[in-house]
């Protein structure tokens, strides 16, 4: 999440969020309007809605949106989510072996690498091997047709 979205959601987990837990409410609304005066805002508006009505938001926060009240637009000041609290999800499975098979593979060059000398020495002798033909590099042949 970019910061601005992090703020909406720092923001939102510490005025709305907290209280309504504490309160026991199964339910919070939060107009968009409220979010971008509280943060002192100019012009910010579309950000917040979209923060607000994104998935993202809603898994990371435990909340799901039940209804959005406002104009078609969905940007406005006067947008009124609804959530229904519940708890964040827990990373899927598939994503956390996902993640294990990628962290198996770190570093399995190293290896190679060491042998060939480290990392910039290899790309360097690589580059070394690059020929590139210029123009006044070509043989005479080519130019003696142009006569």
């Amino acid at each position: 999440m970019n910061g601005l979205n992090e703020e909406v959601q720092r923001h939102v987990l510490t005025n709305y969020l907290g209280p309504a837990k504490a309160r026991g409410e199964s339910t919070v609304r939060i107009k968009a309007g409220d979010v971008h005066r509280d943060l002192h805002w100019v012009n910010r508006v579309p950000s917040v809605c979209t923060t607000l009505s994104s998935k993202k938001f809603q898994r990371e926060t435990g909340l799901k949106l039940i209804s959005q009240e406002g104009p078609p637009s969905g940007y406005s000041t006067t947008v009124v989510y609804t959530y229904r609290l519940s708890s964040p999800e827990p990373a899927s499975e598939q994503s956390v072996r996902r993640k294990s098979r990628l962290e198996a593979l770190y570093g399995t060059q190293a290896d190679v690498y060491r042998q060939l000398g480290g990392g910039e020495k290899f790309i360097r002798s690589e580059r070394e091997q690059l020929h590139f033909i210029k123009k006044e590099d070509e043989p005479e042949e080519n130019n003696k047709d142009e006569e």
